[in-house]
């Protein structure tokens, strides 16, 4: 009964009111381009100080022109450095631009590994030698061993802060090795993880399970030995896949030694979601990933190829119709079918895709079923049409 009466009085929120919760709205957007237009700074820093990193890119993102620049000119030496890795691409090679080298480099350096790779693998090749060489020799060693591995590689998306401990050692032995390095520690981590004498991952330690222990009971008593390691050239998205396969919180990066190189954890996966989701959306209607950021002119030269392969495809349509013209024009009728055969089938067809590219994506479609779904997707097909 209880919880009936919850979801009766449960409160419906607007979209007005889901885009506040959020902490940007059309409102605060206009309220930032009016003050950096007029050129009153200190405005701009009451709306904006209170914001976090993402609802500030989301901003930077709605920001264009003048607006844009001025904002960026006026937080550029003390921006927050997570604001850099929610940005755009397209804008982020903006603000990029418009920073110097040691800016960039001092902003990335606080951050994780694995974002601050994210933010500087696009530049050219130039500019992130310039980025680099701003940095200390043990990040620069780390930065340039990272954009060695491929793109949307494992290698690429891992994070080299993380705990690891001897599988000889105790719960109080690894609680001390914490505090005594609590400086280098990742700033947000999940499981210890337990390495043998040649650093191999034999086992991890979720920290809820470290703190329920006493002191002297060894870890390698209490440690999950069900490890699903990561190999450096594994594929984001396999990475993803793997994480929802088995519920992984965190997960071990291996070399071909099988060392522990890195880990990956939940919030990278949910970042590699969105992202592959939003490639595989923009692939399935033909248009480039950064398509809504993107300048007039790069827009249309990265549809128009598409739009030429539909040409082509509705010229055979257009010729195989030509040979039934007599038929046409003796039954008038059909001329009038022909735009709703068309649309039909059209929609059929991407009905049929949808499902196709999801399975691809899911990685449900395999050689053990290929025959069965297509079969399916056939005699679907011939029903409906």
């Amino acid at each position: 009964m209880a919880r009936d009466l919850a979801k009766r009085t449960k409160p419906r929120l607007s979209d007005g009111d889901v885009e506040r919760l959020f902490g940007v709205d059309e409102t605060l957007v206009r309220a930032c381009e009016t003050a950096l237009l007029d050129q009153r700074y200190d405005e701009v820093d009451r709306l904006t100080e209170p914001l976090h990193a993402s609802d500030l890119a989301d901003i930077v993102e709605e920001l264009h022109g003048e607006a844009r620049s001025r904002l960026i000119g006026h937080l550029r030496q003390r921006l927050d450095p997570e604001t850099l890795h929610h940005l755009d691409d397209i804008v982020l090679e903006d603000v990029l631009g418009a920073m110097e080298p040691a800016e960039v480099a001092a902003a990335i350096t606080a951050l994780d590994t694995d974002d601050a790779v994210d933010v500087i693998e696009d530049l050219a090749e130039a500019d992130q030698r310039q980025i680099l060489e701003q940095l200390s020799p043990s990040d620069r060693a780390s930065l340039e061993e990272a954009l060695t591995f491929p793109e949307d590689s494992a290698g690429r998306l891992m994070q080299r802060e993380f705990v690891s401990v001897s599988q000889d050692w105790t719960v109080g032995d690894t609680i001390d090795h914490m505090r005594a390095r609590a400086v280098d520690l990742p700033r947000d981590f999940y499981d210890v993880f337990v390495v043998d004498a040649d650093r191999r991952p034999v086992g991890l330690l979720p920290l809820s399970r470290l703190v329920r222990n006493q002191r002297d009971v060894p870890v390698a008593d209490i440690m999950a030995t069900d490890l699903h390691p990561v190999p450096l050239a594994m594929d984001q998205e396999e990475v993803a896949l793997m994480f929802h396969q088995y519920g992984l919180v965190s997960a071990a990066v291996v070399d071909t030694d099988n060392r522990l190189a890195g880990v990956i954890t939940a919030d990278d996966i949910v970042h590699v979601v969105h992202e592959e989701a939003e490639e595989d959306l923009m692939r399935l209607g033909g248009v480039p990933e950064d398509d809504f950021y993107e300048a007039v002119l790069g827009t249309t030269r990265a549809r128009f190829p598409w739009l030429v392969v539909n040409l082509l495809t509705i010229m055979v349509a257009s010729i195989a119709i030509g040979f039934f013209e007599q038929t046409i024009q003796q039954i008038v009728a059909l001329a009038v079918l022909m735009p709703i055969v068309a649309s039909m089938g059209g929609n059929a067809g991407t009905q049929t895709l949808t499902v196709a590219v999801r399975a691809l994506a899911m990685k449900e479609l395999t050689k053990t079923n290929v025959k069965r779904v297509v079969g399916k997707e056939i005699v679907v097909g011939a029903i409906n049409g």
